[in-house]
């Protein structure tokens, strides 16, 4: 949809991308101003799908919530049912048994490659490279396998439980998990070949949609866009939950200056080896743990105590937070998401304006966020 006003000479363009065109991720709209091919001003328009998930947690109990949260951003379905059981067992005063936890670690590093594998075969799909997507396809369809068979979910695990996970490992699936890991791993170099080693592909992000460190503490980005941008900060290192604690010598914060959209693709490829050596960590220690409970026995009804508490954690996309307010009842008084995508897109305002409409898909791209995520 173009607005144009009655001097078309004089008069900048108004162009809506969105809410539903291609190049959005879902029902995302762009407000571009435009001068000739220029963008001149840039306004993300969101709530298109908003659910009014925050509120509904408040006519749920503890074990409803967990599905709400599963499903905002849904290629981190395990790793959004964590932190809102993280934030009810902080309130609890909860301890979890030490096999939930390293079990926990490793299926939140699968679901991290499950996440960034969409990205890195969506990303070149959308610069005019068909191919790389049939290959993170084929990648995820092997992690997939092992999380299905794990939890009997493909997509929403529903896995996490107050107090620790639904059930334990399946017999066996230690070993076909390890084999799973190996195999996406021996395969991941042909990304590097494929994408990175593209001229066409590095002219298309190198040097374009640069973000500032600045900007990144302005609007409060996170994750691999925040860390492409120089932006040295990871949860799962400097305020370490689950067993990151213990394998800070396997965990490596990847980082790059540049702050490209070429940065903030090597960032997800690179963190995505990074993720496949974390997960084979937590199976060794795994393999160590004696055999021992997977979760505590919670009452029939399940009430935290009155209070509030705020659990955080490094989710794929970025930090999410989890603001939870209890007046002592079975459901919570409060629960507030604070998403990765959320703070995420609203640099598009700083990247946007400057760049050339062909630029823009490019930079849209490279922001890997998730409409869900942001609409909540």
């Amino acid at each position: 949809m173009v607005g144009i006003g009655g001097a078309a000479e004089s008069t900048d363009m108004v162009l809506n991308i969105g809410p539903q065109h291609p190049s959005t991720h879902g029902v995302l709209r762009l407000r571009l101003v435009l001068d000739g091919e220029r963008i001149t001003r840039a306004e993300p328009v969101i709530g298109y799908m908003h659910r009014g998930a925050e509120k509904l947690f408040e006519a749920r109990d503890y074990r409803q919530i967990i599905v709400l949260a599963n499903r905002h951003d849904w290629l981190s379905a395990f790793s959004n049912e964590l932190g809102v059981v993280l934030a009810v067992e902080r309130m609890l005063g909860m301890e979890v048994p030490e096999r939930a936890v390293w079990t926990r670690t490793l299926l939140a590093e699968l679901n991290r490659v499950l996440n960034h594998l969409m990205f890195l075969g969506s990303y070149p799909l959308e610069l005019g490279g068909i191919t790389p997507v049939f290959y993170a396809f084929r990648e995820r369809e092997t992690l997939q396998n092992v999380m299905e068979e794990v939890s009997g979910g493909r997509i929403h695990y529903m896995f996490n439980r107050v107090g620790g996970l639904k059930e334990d490992l399946p017999a066996g699936w230690a070993a076909r998990a390890r084999g799973a890991v190996a195999a996406v791993r021996s395969r991941l170099g042909d990304f590097d070949d494929l994408v990175l080693g593209n001229e066409i592909f590095r002219g298309r992000t190198r040097g374009v949609g640069v973000l500032a460190p600045e900007a990144v503490h302005a609007y409060g980005v996170s994750g691999p866009i925040a860390r492409a941008s120089g932006v040295d900060f990871d949860l799962r290192r400097d305020e370490p939950y689950l067993a990151y604690g213990e394998l800070q010598d396997v965990l490596k914060v990847v980082t790059r200056q540049e702050g490209d959209c070429l940065a903030r693709f090597e960032c997800l490829l690179e963190q995505t080896h990074n993720a496949l050596d974390l997960a084979d960590a937590c199976l060794d220690r795994l393999a160590e743990l004696p055999p021992g409970p997977i979760n505590q026995r919670l009452p029939k009804v399940l009430k935290a105590p009155e209070g509030h508490t705020y659990a955080w954690t490094e989710n794929p996309l970025g930090i999410n937070g989890y603001y939870l307010v209890s007046k002592g009842e079975k459901t919570p008084y409060r629960l507030k998401l604070r998403s990765a995508s959320y703070n995420n897109i609203q640099a598009l305002t700083e990247l946007l304006p400057g760049t050339l409409v062909a630029d823009m898909v490019a930079i849209l791209g490279s922001l890997f966020f998730v409409v869900g995520d942001i609409d909540k």
